[in-house]
């Protein structure tokens, strides 16, 4: 049984998360998985979840980096999901973290990049551009200029054409 606030537990599931991002990095699904599963159990812990010091893992971001994870692998629909779900979080959806709702939405605007479905790249990352200029988020920029790599034949379309330019101002200033 965990013990409330056990610190150690928690650093094993941060670890666990860690090692998901390198086997997606790897290409290797199932032991991606089967790491996120591991950090995962993060969740169970009672009380605080996490040491008090530098590493607060507390599992509140899983489905975002369950999301990110399986779009790191081409897994579209599996991200998809693991991305939506993750930003209708209480804590995504009622914007108190603009910079991880940011990110979400970069991620979900990557996937329609991927697909070659405009409106989905420009719903996602016109709401993550209009973040990134609200908030001054040099991590949503960062993410956006990734987006912008991803755009590709794409670009021929006006509309993404000028969220590619709009990125690029941005990124600039």
């Amino acid at each position: 049984m965990a013990r409330r606030g056990d610190g150690s537990l928690s650093t094993r599931y941060w670890v666990a998360a860690v090692q998901a991002e390198a086997y997606a990095g790897l290409g290797d699904l199932s032991a991606c998985e089967r790491a996120l599963d591991e950090a995962e159990k993060v969740t169970g812990l009672s009380g605080a979840a996490h040491n008090g010091g530098w590493l607060r893992f507390d599992g509140s971001r899983l489905a975002e980096e369950r999301g990110a994870r399986y779009l790191q692998l081409g897994r579209l629909d599996l991200a998809e999901k693991a991305l939506s779900s993750a930003l209708s979080q209480d804590i995504l959806a009622s914007g108190q973290s603009f910079r991880r709702r940011g990110a979400v939405l970069t991620d979900l605007a990557a996937i329609g990049a991927r697909r070659q479905d405009p409106d989905q790249v420009l719903a996602y990352g016109g709401e993550a551009l209009r973040l990134a200029h609200t908030t001054s988020s040099g991590y949503v920029a960062h993410k956006l200029q990734g987006l912008r790599t991803d755009l590709g034949p794409l670009s021929r379309d006006a509309r993404v054409a000028e969220l590619g330019a709009e990125i690029d101002a941005l990124c600039t200033t």
